[in-house]
């Protein structure tokens, strides 16, 4: 049993992850308890997290210290932007995210930590497809011009990201902005704190990559497309 599940770790995490989103959108959508699903938010966001963790290669120190420099910098940021609106602009936190502290969810924390390692294993993946598809034997693109890509690839993708999600977010009672439209200056701060996350993530990168970090980013892609299209 142990090896049929170390086998498919990866397609039985991909199945949780689908058969959690996809409830949750159709709950959320077409249920006459969508306030219950959307109550759950907390507990998906763990579960993804969790995910991650198994399947990841290596629980290396630099992977905790990644963690712990993300989650850390993710709650700081959130609770200068709640309190003084400095980072992001004017705006604060519903009860939907759970707990916290100085009012931001611990799960913000956590969440930034998922979409800037998701957003980093993706670009890796991409770049060494790239050079594996376009580089002779032999050849190699400058460190300095191949570090500086990556992050400012994986920071756009982890703002595109954010800029996906900030819409349906509101609508379910996340967070709340004080403006009538989402500020440009939130997702400024977004690109420059990621990459400032991205530039560690890139020191401290691990040799293999997480394989369920992709599959994530797409499944909460069409998840939160799906309700910024639909979501009344």
């Amino acid at each position: 049993m142990r090896l049929f599940i170390d086998q498919y770790k990866l397609s039985i995490s991909v199945f949780i992850a689908l058969l959690f989103h996809v409830s949750g959108m159709l709950g959320i959508l077409i249920s006459d308890h969508s306030a219950w699903f959307v109550s759950n938010t907390p507990l998906n966001l763990f579960l993804m997290f969790v995910l991650l963790l198994w399947n990841q290669p290596s629980l290396s120190s630099k992977f905790w210290y990644f963690f712990i420099a993300a989650f850390a910098t993710g709650m700081l940021s959130e609770i200068i932007g709640v309190h003084t609106g400095f980072l992001f602009g004017s705006y604060f936190y519903g009860k939907v995210l759970g707990p916290g502290f100085m009012d931001v969810p611990f799960t913000i924390g956590m969440n930034w930590f998922v979409v800037v390692f998701c957003a980093g294993t993706v670009m890796t993946t991409l770049h060494r497809w790239l050079q594996h598809q376009f580089l002779k034997e032999g050849e190699r693109v400058p460190k300095r011009i191949e570090n500086v890509a990556f992050v400012i690839d994986a920071a756009i993708v982890a703002v595109l990201f954010d800029w996906l999600m900030e819409p349906v977010a509101v609508k379910l009672g996340f967070w709340t902005w004080l403006s009538l439209d989402i500020p440009m200056y939130n997702y400024v701060c977004w690109f420059l704190l990621s990459a400032g996350l991205l530039i560690l993530f890139r020191k401290w990168e691990q040799p293999k990559a997480n394989p369920f970090a992709l599959h994530l980013l797409c499944i909460q892609v069409l998840f939160f497309l799906t309700l910024r299209n639909y979501l009344p």
